[in-house]
């Protein structure tokens, strides 16, 4: 069945086509001849209690700089569609809140993906909070002396914004480490929010994995080992992919965490674990299909839609 389906994303001119998750999707969307809209979130308009997009039609081809085809703008009823895709990246900020209001007065009669209520409900570094014993030691709180009384529990740690997204804003303190005070005052001087800080992972040295959830089941990981000299492992500071096995401690974490997701309708998710520890929780816009699909010879996009259209259908029949 062909479906009519938008893609609430960034420019598509500026995105990484051998990379780009959403890429990925909008190609296995085209290939089940599903009709493909694509529109920014500022293009959002709700009048008179319906919501609609100043959206174009949209075909994608791999074809480096020259990977797209937009239609005509139109504004859209998003309440006429059968699929949205909210895949903007973040930051998680008010505009991405305000769009998860919005997209609420057509979901789930339009199947938003994933859920925008609990897109809303769970942002990455405090959903994973849920799940305490999955995670390393923590400590959320704009206190410096908690802060610094966590320092001097666990003398190696982590320090990262709460809202931050792609590795930015991420220090590793060492027990010796001198920058810790003028730390905190940068970032009280740049961010309203509490600070989070967690236990530094010597086993980030050998890798962040990334775990792809589907409706709530695993279906591949990809391990990302940062560069000499560097604590974050995300591909946007130059951590290298790599193959990966789920380990039997990280299916145990998937069993624990997945049927909660598929509850929530939050049916495409990537988790980061490292050493055996839940860092976080990535329900808004998760990469990582196309190395996966590279080292396992998987077409992960195509587990993504069956979810969608199996989701769709059994909302239907609930009407």
């Amino acid at each position: 069945m062909s479906l009519a389906v938008a893609i609430q994303m960034d420019p598509i001119e500026s995105i990484d086509i051998d990379a780009d998750s959403t890429f990925m999707l909008a190609m296995e969307a085209q290939a089940r001849r599903h009709a493909m809209f694509h529109y920014l979130p500022e293009a959002l308009v709700f009048r008179q209690n319906r919501l609609y997009a100043r959206a174009q039609p949209l075909e994608v081809r791999r074809e480096k700089g020259n990977h797209y085809t937009l239609g005509a703008p139109e504004l859209l009823d998003l309440e006429t569609l059968d699929v949205i895709l909210m895949r903007q990246d973040p930051p998680f900020d008010m505009s991405y809140i305000t769009a998860t209001h919005l997209l609420e007065h057509v979901h789930p009669q339009t199947l938003v993906v994933n859920d925008p209520a609990e897109v809303r409900n769970a942002p990455e570094k405090l959903f994973v909070t849920h799940f305490s014993e999955l995670m390393p030691p923590t400590l959320i709180t704009c206190s410096r002396d908690d802060i610094l009384a966590f320092r001097r529990d666990y003398k190696d740690i982590i320090v990262k914004p709460l809202f931050g997204n792609g590795g930015a804003g991420v220090f590793h303190i060492t027990p010796e480490d001198e920058n810790l005070n003028s730390l905190l005052e940068l970032f009280t001087e740049f961010y309203r929010e509490p600070i989070i800080v967690q236990q530094y992972m010597p086993a980030v040295r050998e890798g962040d994995k990334r775990i792809i959830l589907v409706d709530g089941k695993p279906v591949g990981g990809v391990l990302r080992v940062p560069p000499p000299g560097e604590a974050r492992a995300n591909m946007h500071v130059g951590a290298e992919p790599q193959k990966t096995e789920l380990t039997s401690r990280e299916r145990e974490i998937c069993d624990s965490i997945g049927p909660i997701l598929s509850e929530k309708g939050l049916i495409f998710v990537g988790i980061d674990v490292i050493g055996g520890y839940v860092t976080e929780i990535n329900v808004t816009s998760p990469t990582g299909i196309q190395e996966i699909n590279r080292f396992d010879g998987v077409s992960l996009e195509a587990e993504v839609w069956d979810a969608i259209e199996q989701r769709r259908d059994s909302n239907q029949e609930a009407d």
